[in-house]
Parts: structure tokens; sequence; C-alpha cells
């Protein structure tokens, strides 16, 4: 008998990604021959710009294929730089940026370079997959306030204040917001930095990966744009994937005091060393480059969102609100939990909805649950119109026939 065991205590505490886990379920589901329209996933569908590319291309052929600092090449530092400065008004020294494989390495490295055993993290939900996970990993404690539909899905001072302690020691929340494409106005952002303000010990991050994809009338403003004043305790978490179609190039960049930058980069040369220099000189170029795609890409998100929204409101029993950025619905579906499907399993609630829609419907998406609401589901319209319209039809169909 194997007495080993590979899985440590900290490892058991968390769960694959929900998200990913859904979208390999599809994948498998259409290599066996089934037509499955997987709206799981949130990865652009178009390819990266040519430019973009050649720019890799070109790096390779220069040999820029070694090592790089951990802070990263000082080409790509000072285009992040002039990205805050040009799109946020937002003045950034090389030593306040880090740049790590995606933005889920930055969180990865402020988390386990910041919290000690018990340290509280306030998580306004529905929330990403994997921010409660990666807290939990490094010994942290997720503060979870929940924010629904009725919220329209943004945390607001008041339930912000009641959810402090003295343990607390960062607010963590994403605009646009993945999984509602909720967008926090200037003026609620003021407010939460109000809050904040009477609470000095506490920290920002700020999740703005999809800062570019505005669907709907509320502009996007960056926290520390709107609260300058909390700006020496905000870490910004950026990145080129979700704007420029990059996902698997894996590249996320942050900005934030020194202090703690320092200690990112530092955590960062223990780990990965690097993120790809390769990847780097392309992420420089996106950056730097001409930004019609991102014009094109996000006009193009803006006419699914309204696809989307219109078809999946015209559903009885599901309650939609229409996003404002990134390229997610998110509607309600309690009408739906507690019935019966045709072969007599029943719905009891969010999990079981969404594995009945990918079975029945042929639908993948994620349940609520995930997010850390119920009962909703999310989809992602970050595919083909013709998708989109075989989805909203399949979708109807299928829950047309629970009982």
């Amino acid at each position: 008998m194997n007495m080993i065991t590979f899985e440590s205590a900290r490892a058991a505490t968390i769960k694959s990604s929900p998200s990913m886990a859904i979208s390999m379920a599809a994948k498998a589901m259409r290599a066996k021959g089934e037509n499955v329209v997987d709206l799981s996933l949130g990865e652009p569908d178009f390819d990266t710009p040519v430019h973009i590319v050649e720019a890799a291309i070109d790096a390779m052929r220069r040999g820029v294929t070694r090592y790089t600092a951990p802070d990263g090449l000082p080409e790509l530092r000072v285009a992040i730089a002039a990205k805050f400065k040009r799109e946020n008004g937002l003045d950034y020294a090389m030593d306040e940026i880090s740049i790590g494989n995606g933005a889920k390495q930055i969180l990865f490295n402020a988390f386990l370079g910041t919290l000690e055993p018990g340290d509280e993290v306030i998580v306004p939900a529905p929330y990403w997959v994997s921010y409660t996970d990666i807290v939990i990993l490094h010994g942290g404690t997720p503060k979870i306030v929940p924010c629904g539909v009725e919220d329209a899905f943004k945390i607001t001072p008041e339930r912000l204040e009641a959810a402090i302690t003295p343990k607390t020691r960062w607010l963590l929340f994403n605009s646009p917001s993945n999984p509602t494409g909720a967008i926090y106005t200037v003026e609620e952002l003021k407010a939460l930095g109000a809050v904040l303000a009477r609470h000095p010990r506490i920290a920002v991050m700020s999740d703005e990966i999809y800062e570019h994809i505005v669907c709907g009338s509320v502009p996007f403003t960056s926290f520390a744009n709107a609260c300058p004043d909390l700006k020496d305790r905000t870490l910004i978490i950026n990145g080129v994937s979700k704007a420029y179609a990059m996902t698997g190039w894996r590249l996320g960049y942050a900005v934030g005091p020194k202090d703690l930058t320092k200690v990112l980069n530092k955590l960062q040369s223990q780990s990965t060393t690097c993120p790809s220099s390769i990847t780097q000189v392309a992420a420089a170029a996106a950056l730097n480059g001409p930004q019609e795609f991102v014009t094109r890409a996000v006009a193009e998100y803006k006419a699914r969102g309204e696809i989307v929204t219109e078809g999946f409101s015209a559903i009885p029993g599901l309650e939609v609100r229409a996003p404002e950025g990134a390229f997610y619905l998110f509607p309600k579906c309690a009408a739906y939990i507690g019935r019966t499907a045709p072969d007599g399993t029943r719905i009891d609630n969010d999990t079981a909805l969404a594995s009945y829609l990918l079975t029945a419907g042929k639908v993948a998406t994620v349940p609520g649950a995930a997010f850390g609401v119920e009962p909703y589901i999310r989809l992602s319209f970050a595919t083909s119109r013709d998708n989109l319209a075989i989805a909203i039809e399949r979708i109807a169909d299928a829950l047309a026939k629970l009982n």
C-alpha cells in the first residue's frame, strides 16, 4: 500500500478552476462529436493582432530569448508607465511596476507577499472564480460580501464599512466585472474610497483587466484615478490578455507603491524568474502600437452584448441586467431552481442547472456558485454571433422542458 500523501493540507483547501473545468468538459464532448456551444470561458475569439505577432517573431530573430530581470524588460516597463499616463492620467516610476506570467500570477504574488495567517480580504460577490482560493491558499480569510442583481452587482460604502474588522488587510474588486459586466462609476469609487480613508491599514487591489471592454454608457475609471489620496496603498492589476486577444501569451502587470512591487518582484525572482522575454516584447508592441484592433473588438463585443441581453431577457424566468463592460451576461435563474428535468433529475441549484444545460441543451455555462452567489449562470459572449443565436435558442428550449 502506498502511504505517501502528495497533497498538502494547504493545497487541499482549494479546488480547480470551475470555469476551466467546464470548458474542458465541453471540449471533451466536442471531441466525441457532440455539437456543443461553449459559453464558459472568458477568452476573446479573435486572433492576436499581426503587428504583435510580428514583434514576437522579430524578438526571437534578434535573440531576445534569454532571462530578463524579474521586473521585466525596460522597454515593457516604459510602455506600461506610458499606458497609465496616457490612458489613466496616472504617474508611476519604473520601480512601481511588477510584471507576471498573467494577471493571475500578480494576484498570487501579492497575497503570498502580504498576507499573514488570519488576515482578511474583503471580496464583493459575484467575484472571479480564483480570487477566494488564492487568498485561502496563502493563509488569508476571504470576507465575502454578497452583491446580487438587486445591488447592480456592486458593493456599497455601507456594506464595505460593515465588513471591515481589525483583521482586514485588503479590499479586492474587479471593474469591469467578471462575471457580471458591472462597472463602478467614479462617484461609487469615491464613496468606497471615503470609507477606506478612515481605515489606513487597509490596502486596495483593483483588478482592471477588462478596462478597455466597455459596452454601455458607464465609462471606466481606474480606482487610483478616482481616489488619488489612496494611490500609495493601491495595487492596480491589468494585462494584455483580454484587450489584445493574448490569453495564451501569459502577460499581466501591476502598478503600486514601490515597497509592495519590490516584494512582488522578489517573489517573482524565486518562482518563475521572469515572464517570457518574447511575450514581453509582444506586450510592449501591444501597448505602444496601433489600437484599432481594440476599438473594433469592443464594438463587436458591444453588439454581441446587445444580442444576448435581448435574447435572454425574452426567456421567461431569467432576470437579466445588461452588462456595462467585459463580455459576460449573468442572469439570475431562481425561477428554474426546484424544477425537474425530463429524465426526472431535480434541478436543486444553479450547478445542477448548468449541468443540465450542458448535457441536455449542449451549451456550456458556469454556475453562479463558482462566483460566490446563487442562483445565477454566467454566459460568455466572446464567441460568434451565430454561436450566440444557437445558444439562446438551445437554452430557451432546454429551460422550457423543465417542469
